[in-house]
């Protein structure tokens, strides 16, 4: 099995690194060697630490926490957006606000918003608009579905954040860490591991890596629910009944 799964990573070019110029020192324990002045990561430390964070996210999610998928580059967005709606946790794939965790009763309240001009504009009360007014509310809600939407069922902090490239989700990481959050994190060679709790090395900007590991982390959490089957009446995949009040809002902007 372990050598069906180190293919996969060598398959997905999960080893190639960053140019040399770029590395971080720290990052020197998972790295093989270079060639062609890219780094190539160690694929056993890639494996190791993929099986170090599947038996954790197990553990969290058969206990019930949450866990929060954070992933905004371009490569990884639609990526964690699928995987954490696959295995029903919250993500965010557009852009991290700050606050999300440290003044999370406030991201609660602007979901409040989200939810108030979801009945409005699945009403009649959208007529009782000026045609200006209604423009303005569906900008507004595109704006905040767009940022939100995929925090809908983080009703309570997550315990642990899974995270795409923590150099480019540097503000998500600091919060993390003033809460006692543990991360999880993809880290390439041009990352700083010590700031994250389980480190997995590998590519973070390769969509084929980025697509395997988020798959293995995602499968690892439903595999906690499973063992506690009512995790599975309770947390399962959150639906997304907004999708089409979303394009009516683009066709009358």
């Amino acid at each position: 099995m372990a050598n069906e799964i180190v293919q996969k990573l060598i398959e997905a070019g999960a080893h190639f690194g960053h140019r040399v110029s770029r590395w971080n020192p720290k990052m020197e324990p998972y790295i093989y060697g270079r060639k062609n002045l890219i780094h190539i990561i160690d694929i056993r430390e890639t494996l190791r630490g993929m099986l170090r964070a599947k038996k954790y996210l197990n553990q969290v999610a058969n206990g019930g926490s949450l866990v929060l998928f954070v992933g905004t580059k371009r490569q990884a967005s639609e990526v964690i957006q699928r995987e954490a709606t696959r295995c029903g946790m919250p993500f965010v794939s557009e852009r991290w606000l700050g606050g999300a965790l440290t003044n999370f009763r406030t991201v609660r309240d602007r979901m409040g918003r989200l939810e108030e001009l979801e009945v409005i504009m699945n009403s009649e009360k959208i007529n009782e608009y000026s045609k200006k007014m209604q423009s303005s509310l569906n900008r507004e809600y595109r704006k905040i579905y767009r940022n939100l939407n995929g925090l809908r069922s983080l009703n309570r902090l997550p315990e642990c954040l899974v995270i795409v490239d923590p150099k480019k989700e540097k503000n998500a990481v600091r919060e993390a860490k003033s809460l006692g959050i543990t991360t999880v994190a993809l880290i390439d060679t041009d990352c700083d591991p010590t700031q994250i709790d389980l480190p997995i090395p590998g590519n973070d900007d390769g969509i084929r890596s980025i697509d395997l590991i988020m798959k293995q982390l995602a499968d690892a959490v439903l595999a906690g629910k499973a063992e506690n089957p009512e995790l599975l009446k309770t947390m399962g995949n959150v639906p997304d009944p907004t999708s089409e009040m979303v394009a009516k809002a683009e066709d009358m902007a």
